[in-house]
């Protein structure tokens, strides 16, 4: 009775939480399989006929081989981004934990105001088309980088807070200089985070809809995201084709996920078990 109790209970969350991801999946992967008038009925039916092929090649094809543009923008986009994020994330979390000036309590207010103030779409606009970046995978690798690094730069700040001081006056003794002792040592050892941030940040800009929407306008420049509007008008939507493409757009933060579960759990409780 006693073990019942004790693992009823996580039974019963690991089956609840299953219903509420497998199901919808399930849905998502039986509608794109089906017929486009099997499709439109929306219904949770077994397909009478499996045109998984079919569908496939019209997502792909469909609007000049727009699905492959958007997965190239989409790679560009995050790579670039991520990369930004790990750098100036690392570098700004570094000096905020090292180093304590008059300026320290204002740049932390800035970096708490960036997890809590909501984005400004237009002003970001204006400003966009006064750098002649608006429209541009560059100029959105900027507006990624602004709305997630404030996170970036927590999750570093609180990981090199774990990491001796001892080490940097060792390096500092043996000549090293400031950049010398944030790219050999301390970079180093931000490993688990930095894999955490990675993939954490790489999966939302991934699957980002509204800022490509907002800052991106124009076929050639599409996402993944975006490529939903493919199979969508305002009288008639191809849910069979919809729906195969949200399996396409899945898949990459899917193996993602399931290669990399355990890294990123470890960068998450790594400065815990430190500490």
């Amino acid at each position: 009775m006693s073990a019942l109790r004790r693992y009823g209970g996580s039974a019963a969350a690991v089956l609840a939480a299953g219903l509420v991801f497998l199901v919808p999946f399930a849905f998502i992967l039986l509608t794109a399989v089906k017929d486009r008038r099997q499709a439109a009925r929306l219904d949770f039916s077994w397909p009478t006929g499996f045109h998984a092929w079919d569908n496939l090649v019209q997502v792909v094809t469909a609007r000049n081989w727009m699905v492959v543009t958007a997965f190239v923008n989409s790679t560009i986009l995050t790579v670039g981004a991520v990369t930004l994020l790990v750098i100036l994330g690392a570098m700004v979390g570094f000096v905020l934990q090292r180093r304590s000036t008059r300026w320290t309590g204002l740049v932390n207010f800035l970096v708490l105001a960036g997890l809590m103030m909501p984005p400004a779409v237009v002003p970001t606009i204006w400003l966009l088309q006064g750098l002649g970046l608006f429209g541009t995978l560059h100029g959105l690798v900027l507006i990624e980088v602004a709305y997630h690094l404030s996170f970036c730069i927590l999750l570093y700040r609180a990981f090199i807070a774990t990491i001796p001081r001892e080490l940097d006056e060792a390096a500092i003794i043996d000549g090293a200089r400031p950049l010398a002792i944030f790219f050999r040592v301390i970079l180093p050892l931000l490993w688990p985070v930095t894999v955490t941030v990675i993939v954490v940040q790489s999966v939302a800009i991934f699957n980002d809809f509204v800022n490509p929407l907002y800052y991106l306008p124009g076929n050639k420049n599409a996402t993944v995201q975006l490529t939903l509007y493919n199979f969508q008008s305002q009288y008639n939507t191809s849910y069979n084709l919809l729906f195969m493409d949200i399996v396409l757009i899945t898949i990459p933060p899917l193996l993602v996920f399931l290669f990399l579960n355990r890294q990123i759990v470890a960068g998450m409780t790594a400065g815990a078990v430190k500490g």
